[in-house]
C-alpha cells in the first residue's frame, strides 16, 4: 500500500516561492509515476507535475511550466514541488499521487493513492 503525506503548504504574496514537499513510502518498483495535482475552489482536479520513477523523466502542466520544479529525492523518500513566480490562479489544495502503468501522465483517474493535501493560496 503506497501512503503519501504532503507538506509546505501556506500563504504566499504574488511573486513569490513555496517549497512543497511529499513523503511517499511502499511503493516497490519503478512502475509507478508520481505527481502533483492540484484543484482550485469549483474547478476539476489538475495535474501539475509527473516523475516516471523509471527512467526521471518529469513533465509538467502548461500553466506551470517554467515556474515550477519537481523533484525527488530518494534518500529522504519525498517528491518535492518548488514553485516560483507563483500567481493569484495557482492557489488551491495542492495533492501528491501515485499510480502504476500510468499511460495519460496527468490524468487524475490514472492515480491510485493520493495525499490528503497541502492548501496553498497566492494573494495579489
Amino acid at each position: 500500500q503506497v501512503q503519501l503525506v504532503e507538506s509546505g503548504g501556506g500563504s504566499v504574496q504574488a511573486g513569490g516561492s513555496l517549497r512543497l514537499s511529499c513523503i511517499i513510502s511502499g511503493y516497490t518498483d519503478h512502475s509507478y509515476s508520481l505527481a502533483w495535482f492540484r484543484q482550485a475552489e469549483g474547478k476539476e482536479r489538475e495535474g501539475v507535475a509527473v516523475r516516471q520513477t523509471l527512467d526521471g523523466t518529469t513533465y509538467y502542466g502548461d500553466s506551470v511550466k517554467g515556474r515550477f520544479t519537481l523533484s525527488q529525492d530518494n534518500a529522504k523518500n519525498t517528491l518535492d514541488l518548488q514553485m516560483n513566480s507563483l500567481k493569484p490562479e495557482d492557489t488551491a489544495m495542492y495533492y501528491c499521487a501515485a499510480g502504476r502503468w500510468v499511460a495519460d501522465r496527468l490524468r487524475e483517474l490514472e492515480y491510485k493513492f493520493w495525499g490528503q493535501g497541502t492548501q496553498v493560496t497566492v494573494s495579489s
